[in-house]
């Protein structure tokens, strides 16, 4: 199917829309004030050691430090060397599995603890690979990986891999026997886009991958303080050197000067797709040719209709996202099973889309429809497998549960829509919720109760500051509780409204 990308630039905001057969399918957006870190390298240093936890924090120049697990050290870590110059060129490249989003899969079996691997104040060559999430830093690797348009090139390791996602055997072969001709210094994982490339593609992609390692090498030695020493390339450039392929046909950009950019880096990285760099020029809005905005703003909503008139309510918590799948305003034709089933179908369609819009990572756990046959529910669970092998990102489905419940993950690098376009309701601080009156009201009065016990002074009368809202609904409805809790402290009570005050927010003053 034919696929378009289109790239709308602000000043301040750029953001990228991969639409396949008019359905936004892939969306990504990058701001000037929170540009993501993901595959910047840096000059760390060691802040802090935790054998507990197997990690150490490490000052990257960031006002938070940043995160590094044990299991992302190599074993030869060394303060005094780097592999740059360290590998061995007779060393044979070893084949290593890559994933779905060509990107090594690591089998780190490093047994070694950290307090024996690093030292606080010693100086690392990092890289970032997950952008700082919520209260979390960013997490870092020691294993460099630095993506071109045919390979990640890995300056650390001898290791071979091969997409997944190419699935001809002989075509793998090929592959394989021309990166090890090259013979490249560092470690090799061949993308997906290399499909049909050529050995001078790939030598080209290669060496100049190479030269950029060592280039971050020499970098390296020249910076002595924590901070950043190379970064990814813009979000349009990344997008088209992930994104683009035989599939997409046009490639549209609304600004000169990033599509100048843009046909530049084309046509010296993949020079058969410069004809499909077009500029838009005309006065409708870029995204408003396929409705983007609207699909956009459709995946912030929590509840998602289905055509049929089901609907799923996606939630995104702190550890986890759960989506509940319900039959809504769909009431079938047959029976209760049949609408069952079909409804849970054009969820498992919905609910992959709107993972990969939204960009929800982690664990992410779905309650379908409760199925009484178990054939229904393995032709749930294998619609569910079929769609997500469409992701670029990792993602892994387990069985389902006898009460309609499964379990996922899916690879978590950068914010979702959600934290990036949105911030937590500064009124209710991000619970959703907020108190009733009635239990503010109720609140006040035992806290009124439960002063006069503490007050020696009889002679005092008593102000609430209060929301006005809260005082409405005593008068007008809790008049009876007031007057029994005057009676009961000997004290009156007055209101004074305050506009500023929080619905839940009052205080007690003695007059």
């Amino acid at each position: 199917m034919s696929a378009e990308i289109l790239i709308n630039v602000k000043p301040q905001e750029t953001r990228v829309a991969y639409v396949t057969g008019g359905v936004l399918t892939d969306f990504k957006i990058e701001r000037k004030t929170s540009p993501t870190l993901v595959g910047s390298v840096h000059r760390g240093t060691i802040l802090r050691v935790l054998p507990g936890m197997q990690a150490a924090f490490v000052d990257i120049g960031l006002d938070r430090a940043a995160f590094l697990y044990v299991g992302d050290i190599r074993d030869d870590m060394d303060s005094q060397s780097y592999p740059f110059s360290d590998i061995d060129n007779d060393e044979p490249l070893l084949d290593q599995e890559a994933d779905e989003n060509d990107k090594p899969i690591s089998h780190s079996s490093n047994k070694t603890p950290i307090q024996d691997l690093v030292k606080e104040g010693q100086s690392l060559l990092v890289q970032v690979s997950k952008d700082p999430l919520g209260t979390k830093g960013a997490r870092l690797t020691t294993h460099i990986s630095l993506p071109g348009r045919f390979v990640v090139y890995l300056p650390t390791v001898r290791h071979l891999g091969i997409s997944r996602r190419i699935e001809n055997e002989q075509e793998r072969e090929n592959l394989r026997k021309m990166v090890q001709k090259i013979n490249p210094s560092g470690g090799v994982i061949v993308r997906t886009a290399a499909e049909g490339a050529t050995e001078e593609s790939l030598k080209y992609d290669i060496e100049y991958l190479d030269r950029l390692g060592k280039e971050i090498f020499k970098n390296y030695e020249k910076r002595k303080t924590p901070g950043m020493i190379h970064s990814e390339l813009d979000v349009e450039l990344r997008a088209l050197r992930d994104l683009m392929s035989e599939q997409v046909t046009s490639v549209w950009v609304d600004d000169l000067e990033v599509h100048k950019k843009v046909s530049k880096f084309v046509t010296q990285l993949m020079p058969k797709y410069k004809q499909n760099i077009i500029h838009y020029e005309e006065q409708k809005p870029l995204f408003d040719l396929y409705d983007i905005d609207i699909e956009i703003s459709r995946s912030m909503d929590r509840k998602i209709w289905l055509k049929s008139g089901g609907y799923i309510v996606i939630d995104e918590a702190e550890a986890l996202v759960v989506i509940d799948v319900n039959t809504g305003r769909f009431v079938g034709k047959k029976d209760l099973e049949d609408t069952i089933l079909k409804t849970n179908l054009e969820a498992v369609r919905e609910i992959a889309h709107q993972l990969r819009i939204r960009n929800c990572g982690g664990i992410i756990i779905i309650d379908f429809i409760d199925m009484e046959k178990e054939s229904h529910r393995e032709k749930v669970l294998d619609a569910l497998k079929e769609e997500v092998e469409k992701d670029r990102a990792r993602t892994n489905v387990m069985s389902m549960s006898s009460l309609g419940l499964v379990e996922m993950t899916r690879k978590r690098i950068r914010p979702s829509l959600i934290k990036t376009l949105c911030e937590p309701c500064n009124y209710c601080e991000g619970k959703g919720y907020i108190k009733k009156k009635s239990t503010v009201a109720n609140e006040i009065f035992r806290e009124l109760e439960r002063d006069m016990k503490n007050t020696d002074s009889k002679k005092t009368n008593l102000v609430v500051h209060c929301h006005n809202a809260v005082v409405d609904w005593i008068y007008e409805v809790e008049g009876e509780t007031l007057e029994h809790i005057e009676k009961k402290i000997g004290r009156s009570v007055a209101f004074k409204i305050e506009p500023n005050y929080h619905l839940e927010q009052y205080e007690i003053f003695l007059v």
